[in-house]
């Protein structure tokens, strides 16, 4: 014999769900606070990206980890403190290393940890979609870490060139959900 729940109990379990849920990815105070531990303001995922991406390496924060998702930055410390912050549902943040002789595997960009062997060098940057509109023609300057961040539509192929004084390098990639946010393998001049 099975005992039935009354329709109350029910309802108030369903209503008591979504919080329960949105308590396990934290909230946008909780990342405001876990970097204000750290000394760095809060904002959108799209300020603290572009904060913690133009920071000098001497500043960052070496015991926070901040990890680009497709979806969501993910930050967290070592006294085990976690919160998500979500990226902009039309934007993605890819993080491009340009390299001449060394590089390393990526596929998530750590803002606070990973390096690029061309930190601050300028070049020209072009993106186009797959109709050929150019989406960015600039210039460009790596961050202090090498990298050179992008804001890009959502669900695109994309080509991405870049030119330097060490040469240049062109790219398809993609911005959709199995996208990597960090690439690495665009070697200039080769």
């Amino acid at each position: 014999m099975t005992t039935a729940l009354p329709r109350r109990t029910l309802l108030a379990a369903l209503a008591a769900t979504p919080l329960v849920l949105a308590g396990c990815t934290g909230s946008p105070s909780d990342a405001e606070e876990l970097l204000a531990a750290h000394d760095l303001p809060g904002g959108t995922a799209r300020e603290v990206i572009d904060a913690l991406e133009a920071l000098p390496l001497d500043e960052r924060p070496a015991e926070l980890l901040a990890s680009v998702g497709t979806d969501v930055l993910t930050l967290s410390d070592a006294t085990g403190q976690e919160a998500t912050l979500d990226l902009p549902a039309e934007e993605l943040y890819v993080s491009v290393a340009p390299f001449v002789t060394g590089t390393h595997e990526c596929f998530f960009h750590s803002l606070t940890t990973c390096l690029g062997e061309l930190a601050e060098e300028e070049l020209d940057v072009r993106v186009e979609d797959a109709s050929g509109t150019v989406l960015v023609d600039a210039s460009r300057t790596t961050a202090p870490n090498g990298f050179l961040g992008l804001w890009l539509p959502r669900s695109e192929e994309l080509t991405l060139r870049l030119a330097g004084a060490a040469g240049e390098a062109t790219t398809t990639l993609r911005t959709d959900a199995e996208a990597p946010t960090c690439l690495t393998t665009m070697q200039l001049g080769a």
